[in-house]
């Protein structure tokens, strides 16, 4: 009894018992190894530019179109005989960074939006919801093409247009969250308590709606890095020489044939770095399902 007691205030505090997320994810095959991918990308975006055997921007005429394991170029050089693994190398903290950077200022945005509509009134929740509706109306890709076209070919242009197009995601998100949870049993008791509107929101709500974050967050970043390789495959992201993997598949289609690995290299690195955090967000998602965890 006296520990039932003691375990009481703690549950009721953080608004549900805590879960063991850490046994679904590691008995998941998949999503184990989608982990194991995603931080090995992660280690070499860290690692890879200190690990490149070459300049990944160093053009050498003389050794264009080797192929993989020709005098020490392990997947070849491009057309300029710049070395492709060590432009994947600089391309993986390249492109994470693109990521990270889109949706931080995606979630800030949405997470400011949709709590001003979960927590307004219903007419500043109709107006913010219509608007984001009006985003959301569009496919991703088009209204990304469309604003990194109209603000012209940069990286931050095309990283706003990213930002623009993943913010009203998030913000429907947070309302949602905020919806349901603004009237939990928990949240009720903490206001019959006594405690502040303010508080409920920061110790209660808050908390619980980290999860589905979480999901949202590690399935974009996969999303996020592809759109990123897209809007450079067609001239509106990173410009040259900038060692982005859109721009390599971009430029090694001209030469697809004969020289396929200055294609392909960068397209399988899309891949799998798509396919490793899609398979880590689908993993978090299953672990954060309460009635998945019951079996």
């Amino acid at each position: 009894m006296a520990l039932e007691t003691k375990l009481g205030p703690a549950e009721s505090e953080l608004g549900a018992p805590k879960r063991n997320i850490l046994r679904p994810l590691v008995h998941n095959r998949l999503t184990l190894a989608g982990g194991v991918l995603a931080l090995v990308f992660l280690l070499l975006a860290l690692i890879g530019p200190y690990i490149a055997p070459y300049d990944p921007t160093l053009v050498d005429l003389p050794h264009r179109f080797l192929g993989p394991g020709v005098q020490g170029h392990v997947l070849g050089t491009d057309e300029l005989g710049r070395d492709i693994l060590s432009r994947i190398l600089a391309g993986d903290r390249f492109a994470l960074e693109v990521a990270v950077l889109v949706l931080g200022i995606a979630l800030l945005v949405g997470f400011v939006i949709g709590a001003l509509a979960g927590l307004g009134n219903r007419w500043l929740d109709d107006t913010l919801m219509r608007v984001t509706d009006m985003f959301l109306a569009f496919p991703p890709l088009v209204l990304a093409m469309a604003v990194a076209a109209a603000l012209g070919p940069s990286l931050m242009h095309a990283m706003l247009a990213m930002a623009i197009v993943w913010w009203p995601i998030y913000a429907r998100l947070v309302r949602g969250q905020l919806l349901i949870l603004r009237h939990a049993d928990y949240a009720e008791a903490a206001h019959a308590a006594g405690a502040t509107r303010l508080r409920v929101l920061v110790r209660h709500i808050v908390p619980n709606m980290l999860d589905p974050i979480v999901v949202q967050l590690t399935m974009d970043i996969g999303n996020a890095i592809l759109t990123a390789a897209s809007l450079a495959f067609v001239g509106l992201g990173a410009q040259p020489p900038s060692p982005d993997w859109g721009l390599m598949v971009a430029s090694g289609r001209l030469y697809a044939l004969d020289q396929w690995w200055i294609v392909t290299f960068p397209g399988l690195a899309i891949l799998l770095v798509v396919l490793a955090f899609n398979l880590v967000g689908d993993g978090l998602r299953d672990a954060f399902d309460p009635t998945l965890q019951r079996r």
